[in-house]
């Protein structure tokens, strides 16, 4: 399969399709050849070149990338699939929604289609897509049914999506997420988003990070200590790494760190305002702003919720370790997206935790690589 991945990120939807799954472990797919890359954000950019050395990776604004840049480096033969979509941040339920210039961006995505004209595509984006409107109040979504059917008199894409949550395919936190797959007019292709594979079983938290060295606020491990991985998913994770990277927290203030030393598994902002209320904590501890899950403990027994860029900030939505007093690091947020431990991310600890917020997990990007490598060959 020839692939090109367009906005890539760190690579996550990449990893996918370079890799299979062998024996609970990961090993070089030779069936899926990704020609280029392309991301417009530098550190992200570096973090794909260390990861995937040998993959082409063209970081400029894909605006500025012209027909001529991209068929050089296409060649003549034909390209099987484009994956990969515009920033999730633009279509984000999470805060304001607002059709901006970012938004904007599955333009440049058609415009690939009508340059690259690949058999499939595979587009990924958060649910709040599927009620985003543009200034004339029109769904987004139907937006982008209607330019990918119709690119040109001679090209289309015929369009399927479905909403998937990763929890069901082997990664560890509830993440829905939209997929739309295109699929071009003239091929006698069909899609099911049904095909494919389901894990029999969720993978909870605790079964996803134990093994990870404990650490308190500002402190950065490299060093895995004397925590044996405990089940297939960590060792998975860990294969043959040696040191750790991204284990790292910031400094935290003396009312955050009370905060965090007195909420329970499950609970939040409002039982630590309801230990003020019984005297239990002081009223300088009381909060009042910030959603329900501010400052939420996660369940161990249970898959993580979403991973964001604030999987590190104790004042977002529910990012506190099931049992440690602390928030998630950047490397156990990469664990529970389904990043193996040698993955290597770069930039400062702002651009690390973007990178892993924003990405597609990769062991739900491979279960898409196995179906749509029976399906294009």
């Amino acid at each position: 399969m020839r692939i090109v991945d367009l906005f890539s990120g760190a690579g996550g939807l990449t990893f996918g399709f370079y890799y299979n799954r062998e024996n609970n472990t990961f090993v070089r797919n030779e069936n899926c050849n990704i020609i280029f890359a392309n991301e417009y954000d530098h550190a992200a950019a570096e973090s794909f070149r260390i990861n995937f050395p040998d993959i082409n990776m063209i970081n400029q604004d894909i605006k500025e990338l012209t027909e001529e840049q991209v068929r050089a480096l296409i060649g003549e033969e034909e390209v099987d699939l484009i994956i990969g979509g515009p920033p999730c941040q633009s279509y984000s339920t999470i805060g304001r929604r607002v059709y901006d210039d970012k938004a904007k961006l599955y333009n440049e995505y058609y415009r690939m289609l009508s340059i690259i004209r690949p058999r499939m595509f595979l587009f990924e984006n958060v649910k709040g897509m599927l009620s985003m409107k543009d200034e004339k109040g029109n769904l987004v979504i139907d937006n982008i049914k209607n330019m990918f059917e119709n690119i040109n008199e001679e090209l289309g894409y015929n369009i399927v999506y479905d909403t998937i949550d990763a929890v069901n395919y082997g990664v560890p936190q509830h993440r829905e997420r939209v997929f739309i797959i295109g699929i071009r007019n003239d091929l006698d292709i069909e899609w099911d988003f049904n095909q494919l594979e389901v894990e029999p079983e969720q993978l909870t938290l605790e079964e996803a990070i134990s093994d990870l060295p404990h650490i308190v606020s500002g402190e950065n491990i490299h060093e895995y200590g004397e925590e044996q991985p405990e089940n297939d998913y960590q060792r998975l994770m860990r294969g043959t790494n040696t040191e750790l990277s991204a284990h790292f927290l910031a400094v935290y203030g003396d009312k955050i760190q009370t905060i965090m030393d007195n909420v329970i598994q499950g609970e939040g902002k409002d039982y630590i305002n309801s230990l003020v209320d019984q005297g239990i904590l002081e009223e300088q501890y009381r909060l009042t702003s910030g959603y329900k899950n501010t400052y939420g403990r996660l369940y161990a027994n249970q898959p993580c919720t979403t991973i964001t860029n604030n999987m590190s900030t104790p004042s977002g939505l529910r990012c506190i370790h099931y049992e440690q007093n602390r928030a998630l690091t950047p490397r156990e947020g990469a664990r529970i997206q389904s990043f193996p431990d040698w993955f290597q991310f770069t930039g400062n600890k702002r651009e690390i935790k973007t990178q892993i917020g924003n990405a597609v997990p990769p062991l739900l990007a491979m279960k898409f690589a196995e179906q749509l490598e029976e399906i294009l060959g």
